[in-house]
């Protein structure tokens, strides 16, 4: 009995280490993940029910809904959410609409131009994003900047209420725009171009190939780029906004994610910034599962 045993449990053995295998080589993500992601959003939970300045000498009171509900009491948090709404719109142009055209004008550049070309369009994403700032800073700086000699304007465009959240959405779309056409340029050559070939067989032009055959195979691709401009605008413009404008003026620059961060260590209030932060978290976690959704219920994909 001891004998037949002994083959089994080598089977058994050999069973759950081939199940368990997966899950070995995933642990390090997950335990890094769990570290790194559930555990400080975890603390924000927990911080959201406490009231604290910050200082380790001061105590943390528990306060239970209050910070959720002087939040949504403050027309600073529902006026910043409207300007993170008009920044995420601002910035679909450049991630989805111009990405598109520059894509598919590249695919009529041949050769070492084409290289260059793609160099050329790609070439703003890798600039820090400070650096980015200082530039622009200088460019449009009042009459003595580039813009304002070249168009002979004075205007103060980073501390004027009315354009300094459109410089901050104009200076992080020219920032996007290369990492935007890079993944457009990926779902293109994600496509077969026997459909193409196929629809000229059948007398397509280029326009009604481009229209019925190119952009919806490209939706998988166009729905990641919208997915990513709702779920990152708001942090990708965090140094822009902290360099040029500090949120002003006026609040004209503050949006949702920079608000939070206002909170914490401008007015050191952490129970009412970490109150913001998972309101953003359930937010865009909402936002991010319906574009999901759509994008199962609408994209093509090439099967």
């Amino acid at each position: 009995m001891s004998l037949g045993s002994v083959p089994r449990g080598r089977v058994l053995l050999r069973r759950v280490l081939r199940i368990a295998a997966p899950y070995l080589y995933l642990s390090p993500a997950l335990v890094l993940l769990a570290v790194w992601t559930y555990q400080p959003l975890a603390q924000a939970f927990q911080l959201s029910t406490y009231s604290w300045n910050l200082l380790p000498t001061s105590p943390m009171r528990s306060v239970g809904t209050a910070n959720y509900e002087r939040l949504v009491q403050l027309p600073a948090f529902w006026s910043s959410l409207g300007r993170t709404g008009v920044l995420i719109a601002g910035l679909l142009p450049f991630t989805i609409v111009l990405p598109v055209l520059i894509a598919l004008a590249s695919r009529q550049v041949r050769g070492r131009a084409r290289t260059f070309y793609h160099a050329l369009i790609f070439t703003p994403f890798l600039v820090a994003p400070v650096a980015a700032a200082a530039v622009w800073r200088w460019l449009l700086h009042p009459r003595t900047g580039f813009v304002d000699s070249t168009i002979g304007s004075q205007r103060n465009w980073v501390y004027d209420a009315q354009t300094a959240h459109w410089v901050i959405i104009g200076i992080t779309g020219w920032q996007l725009l290369g990492f935007a056409v890079l993944v457009v340029w990926a779902g293109l050559a994600g496509i077969s171009g026997d459909y193409d070939e196929a629809a000229r067989v059948d007398g397509a032009s280029p326009g009604q190939i481009r229209r019925w055959i190119t952009l919806p195979m490209l939706s998988p691709t166009l729905l990641f780029l919208v997915l990513t401009t709702v779920l990152l605008s708001p942090t990708l413009t965090f140094p822009l906004i902290d360099t040029l404008t500090q949120g002003g003026p006026a609040q004209a620059t503050t949006n949702i994610y920079y608000l939070l961060w206002d909170y914490a260590f401008h007015t050191f209030d952490a129970g009412l910034s970490a109150a913001a932060g998972v309101l953003l978290f359930i937010g865009f976690g909402a936002v991010a599962a319906v574009l999901v959704w759509i994008s199962e219920k609408v994209a093509f994909h090439d099967d």
